[in-house]
């Protein structure tokens, strides 16, 4: 039965609108230390956008009222994953793989929600913006407010073209990836860490501020005030990016299978075609049989993602959350919770961050406004550099097996550079608009993009319950107790989702 010529039959997995599965063995599991990295590419593409900018900017228009809800999406979000993990170490496969198993049609659908929120270059934006403050500091209007640089915008072209170099100059993709994540999400973490330990030995008080607004869930007050720059729309983006959000959480099963987790370890790794050898790349899986030998195996490899997850992903998102919203707290509360700054000079865009770097520098030294700044910069890069590739990896999933998987022209290393540098010149295209007068602030596309990505969130949470319970064998299939928390992810995003649309309909109609 471990003959890769022999399918697996409908009655164990059904192959649905793709050709069936494979028998092979699952293989022996590995050390957790080899393990480590798809969860720290996943986390670094959760540090540019809820953790840096949309949290902490909560935090300084509304305080720890809202926190609550920041770290059940980051923990909802770490059992979601796990449910995206789930059928690629069960078949090797992609989610989205499976999810084309569902219907065919679902691949048109799918690719309109990868490309759509992801092409607003905010993440180029914002890091250029931060990067232009270290070199050329504030720009400001006549009213003393932060606004735009001069040179913003050639800056962000700039990071665009060099994301672009640097994923076409390694031959194996992943590994390229997870070398400059690693090393930036360590960068990261020691800067934050320093920043947030000298801060709460100044204020303790705002620790206990902090987690007293955890464990009451914000009472009295529950949800912050609204006005023109915190809105219904800006809370769901929140939520979804208080993890990786939309469709990067699906990115996770590429970054497992190039990894070899699982079943992934029999179906070749996307590799640049130009610069390394293209490696067999099966679109469609291969299943276990379930013998008592090959169902240990499944169990510690399932374990194993579990801890690799927690550790990497989880424990790093809520540290940088938590701590990155404390960094936010004591420079713009006092202890009796007055705000420090005057707010009309950093109401919109990303003015408020450099505010912090500020106020860094008046309670610390002038040492910790450069510290945030370039913690900044390397926080939005990892972000920036990490969509690039997950969001050109999620369409060549989707366009090579729902058109092209039987055309030997267009393989997925060829297809990921096409849509790669795609994505870099739409979003140059979009930086070179702003120049001919359509002007977005950094801010509001940071929001945008989050928003639409917590629709996406809700719509393939649906796709993954179905999928996990009637597709998967009963003893690998999602258990109750996990479908009850993944039923708890569709009601939270779709509350939001249904808020949010509301306020915005209320709004153009009023």
């Amino acid at each position: 039965m471990n003959n890769p010529s022999e399918v697996v039959p409908s009655d164990v997995i059904p192959p649905g609108a793709l050709p069936p599965l494979r028998w092979r063995d699952m293989p022996p599991p590995v050390p957790m230390l080899q393990m480590i990295g798809p969860s720290v590419i996943l986390a670094g593409l959760a540090l540019g956008s809820g953790e840096y900018i949309l949290w902490p900017f909560i935090t300084f228009k509304s305080q720890f009222v809202f926190f609550w809800a920041c770290l059940i999406a980051v923990i909802t979000q770490y059992f979601l994953n796990l449910e995206i993990m789930r059928w690629t170490l069960a078949t090797g496969e992609t989610t989205l793989i499976g999810f084309q198993r569902l219907s065919r049609s679902i691949a048109p659908f799918l690719l309109a929600l990868n490309i759509i929120p992801w092409m607003l270059p905010a993440w180029a934006q914002g890091c250029s913006q931060v990067l232009g403050w270290l070199i050329f500091g504030p720009n400001r209007d006549g009213n003393g407010a932060i606004i735009a640089g001069h040179y913003d915008n050639w800056i962000s072209i700039a990071t665009l073209l060099m994301c672009g170099f640097v994923l076409t100059a390694g031959p194996v993709i992943y590994e390229t990836v997870e070398k400059v994540q690693l090393a930036l999400v360590a960068l990261i973490l020691i800067i934050v860490v320093a920043l947030a330990v000298w801060l709460a030995v100044l204020r303790p008080d705002a620790v206990i501020t902090q987690w007293t607004a955890v464990f009451t869930l914000g009472y009295p007050q529950f949800l912050p005030k609204f006005d023109e720059s915190l809105t219904p729309m800006a809370l769901l983006g929140a939520l979804a990016f208080a993890g990786a959000g939309g469709t990067m959480n699906l990115a996770q099963a590429n970054y497992i299978k190039d990894k070899g987790y699982g079943m992934g370890v029999h179906i070749g790794r996307l590799t640049n075609p130009f610069t390394g050898n293209e490696e067999a790349v099966s679109e469609t899986g291969y299943h276990f049989p379930h013998t008592a030998e090959n169902m240990s195996r499944w169990q510690r490899w399932w374990r194993a993602a579990c801890w690799e997850h927690f550790t990497s992903f989880l424990l790093t998102c809520i540290v940088c959350l938590a701590l990155l919203t404390l960094i936010s707290y004591i420079v713009f509360y006092d202890a009796a919770g007055n705000l420090q700054v005057d707010p009309r000079l950093h109401k919109e865009g990303l003015g408020f961050v450099y505010a912090e770097a500020e106020r860094l520098a008046q309670m610390i030294g002038p040492f910790s406004f450069y510290a945030f700044l370039i913690m900044g910069v390397a926080i939005l890069f990892t972000t920036e550099f990490g969509v690039l590739d997950a969001c050109s990896r999620i369409s060549t999933d989707l366009v090579k097996v729902a058109w092209l998987r039987d055309n030997p022209n267009w393989s997925e290393g060829r297809l990921y550079f096409w849509f790669l540098w795609g994505e870099i010149f739409l979003a140059i295209s979009i930086l070179l608009l702003e120049w001919a007068g359509l002007k977005i602030e950094p801010l509001v596309k940071f929001q945008v993009t989050a928003a639409l990505n917590g629709v996406v969130m809700l719509l393939y949470a649906i796709l993954l319950f179905y999928m996990n319970r009637q597709r998967l064998p009963a003893d690998i299939r999602i258990p109750v107790w996990r479908m009850a928390i993944l039923g708890w992810t569709i009601i939270f995003f779709g509350f939001f989702s249904i808020w949010a649309a509301y306020d915005i309909v209320l709004k153009l109609t009023s």
